[in-house]
């Protein structure tokens, strides 16, 4: 008997780790080996036919072709220009910000976040306005000006310094915590034995901050390589084909070469996972103690005379990021000539409502807004409670599925987003369940690529969450269940909203993952906007991308203010 009850009481404990474990395998385990299991065979799932075929490596000699070798090299580098762009662009903010006596300081930490508010197809888009070869606004200003200089967004250089520009962001927020915590003594030591600021940079602060600023770069190199929308829209024109474009070219060319796409699939994810492992390995190995218990609170590095110069350079990024992108899409979407030979004729001829409101009066529009805040509302609760469980088996429970449920959680960032949006699409087609051609396979599949950020974002909260006051609960005679309601959850509010708000705004943005799994009846913004372009409805791609940023911008703010919430009501219990 005694036995019995033990075996029981194990199988309760496994049971809800056991629940999150299928769920997170059908979300992304699965997907990922539909993936493989395409690569290495002749066939691909379909619906109702799950054959693959027979076992084969001819899939990868993809890889070898003309095509396939120079969307390999342009991927790499692509990704390791704007890598490179990415780090000195929001290093130097991030220094700036927080270590220096520049002015504005406040406003310099906002500007390194907020081209992240911007989703990177519209970024892309609204550059293509300003520095197509022809017909780009700066190109027209400087033939105004009698300049002969001509910028071509359509080429190497553009897509590196677009994608450099909006993830110079992910940069800044990796090293601005590394650089607020070094610790000063060591900087003036340096400045007492003489040393200028450009020598104590070089040989005291930048070392102390080498694990975050090799992460940073990793991370850019690895976002680079898997984007999708920025190499679509500034590459396609150029014929700069990268592996993410590639695979999308196969997968949508006649007749469909599946299996040579996942080939490609393979060796991109292969790529992303090893630089992702040397992001781990590099800030594992790295590690140095700037903090002391004696407590340490950074003092401004003096710039004397390039005060003013830093703060330049931090409003000159807002403006090449933010101002002019924005400015592009409202003169586009407004303006009372769609063809302009000469900058004054952007004010000569007006500006008129009537082209934007038709644009975001089309049905096409208004099905693809529901669409989108559907999909993001569902994939953000639905995130979060899985992220919730999840987090709360790992760090709450003593079940034996807590580092595996955390390490599948994870997984998703060691894998490109249109990789494993093809994955679900295979996956989907032969499980037994109608959910493709409706919304619910979009959700499926905003909820598999945002779940190391849901689980990451939810995990925070609940390590700073003592749990005594739940195991108190329990012990005083509450079920597990009550307490987790009535006690983690409260303490856990704000943790969970910003989860919430966070996923919201990662679902209102994805593109990449749904490229294949949506129909006329399911499109959603991002994919509204890329083929208005392809297309040539360039007016109306301004129109719907300016919405597109006014919604994301609103649930921006919405998570800055919960936050802002948050702190004063800890400064008010303290």
């Amino acid at each position: 008997m005694t036995t019995v009850r033990l075996m029981w009481t194990r199988a309760r404990r496994e049971l809800p780790g056991s629940v999150l474990a299928v769920v997170l395998v059908f979300l992304v385990v699965l997907p990922v080996a539909f993936i493989v299991v395409a690569a290495l065979s002749t066939e691909v799932p379909r619906p109702g036919d799950a054959r693959i075929g027979t076992f084969t490596f001819d899939n990868f000699r993809i890889l070898a072709t003309s095509s396939g070798a120079r969307s390999l090299v342009n991927s790499a580098v692509i990704g390791a220009g704007a890598a490179l762009v990415s780090l000195v662009v929001g290093a130097s903010l991030a220094f700036i910000a927080a270590r220096t006596d520049a002015p504005w300081r406040r406003f310099i930490f906002i500007v390194g976040m907020a081209p992240m508010f911007l989703p990177s197809i519209v970024g892309s888009l609204a550059w293509s306005l300003l520095a197509s070869p022809n017909t780009g606004y700066i190109n027209i200003a400087l033939r105004d000006l009698g300049l002969p200089i001509t910028f071509d967004i359509y080429s190497y250089g553009g897509l590196i310094f677009v994608l450099g520009l909006y993830y110079a962001p992910y940069t800044f927020m990796l090293t601005y915590s590394s650089f607020s915590m070094v610790n000063s003594d060591l900087e003036e030591v340096a400045a007492v034995h003489g040393a200028g600021l450009g020598h104590l940079l070089r040989t005291v602060t930048l070392p102390l901050a080498v694990p975050a600023l090799a992460g940073a770069a990793i991370l850019s190199f690895t976002l680079a390589m898997e984007n999708f929308p920025v190499n679509a829209i500034l590459g396609n024109p150029a014929n700069i084909d990268t592996l993410p474009t590639y695979i999308y070219r196969l997968m949508a060319s006649s007749p469909v070469q599946a299996n040579a796409a996942a080939g490609i699939a393979v060796a991109l994810t292969a790529t992303v996972i090893v630089a992702t492992y040397a992001q781990q390995r590099v800030v594992n190995r790295k590690r140095f103690t700037t903090l002391t218990g004696k407590g340490n609170r950074p003092r401004p590095v003096p710039l004397r005379w390039g005060r003013w110069l830093a703060t330049g350079f931090a409003m000159l990024y807002f403006l090449v990021s933010v101002v002019l992108p924005i400015l592009a899409l409202v003169a586009t979407s407004t303006s009372g000539s769609v063809y302009i030979s000469r900058i004054a004729d952007v004010f000569s001829r007006g500006f008129t409502l009537e082209r934007f409101s038709a644009a975001v009066s089309q049905a096409d529009f208004r099905t693809s807004m529901v669409n989108s805040i559907l999909v993001a509302v569902l994939a953000a609760v639905i995130g979060t409670a899985i992220a919730f469980s999840s987090s709360y088996v790992r760090y709450r429970t003593t079940s034996r599925l807590g580092q595996l449920l955390e390490q599948v959680s994870m997984s998703p960032l060691a894998i490109p987003q249109v990789v494993l949006g093809i994955g679900i699409l295979w996956a989907w087609l032969t499980l037994p369940f109608p959910v493709y051609g409706t919304i619910a396979i979009l959700v499926i599949a905003t909820v598999a690529v945002t779940m190391p950020q849901a689980y990451r974002s939810v995990s925070a909260s609940m390590l700073q969450l003592d749990a005594d006051l739940e195991s108190s609960a329990v012990i005083l005679g509450a079920r597990r269940f009550r307490a987790i309601r009535n006690i983690t959850v409260p303490l856990m509010r704000t943790g969970i909203v910003s989860t919430l708000l966070l996923l919201l705004m990662l679902g209102m943005r994805e593109m990449s993952a749904v490229l294949f799994l949506y129909t006329s009846d399911t499109r959603v913004l991002s994919i509204l906007v890329f083929h208005s372009f392809e297309n040539g409805s360039i007016t109306f791609s301004a129109a719907i991308s300016l919405v597109f940023v006014a919604i994301i911008a609103v649930i921006a703010i919405a998570t800055q203010l919960v936050g802002i919430r948050e702190r004063r009501f800890t400064d008010a219990r303290v």
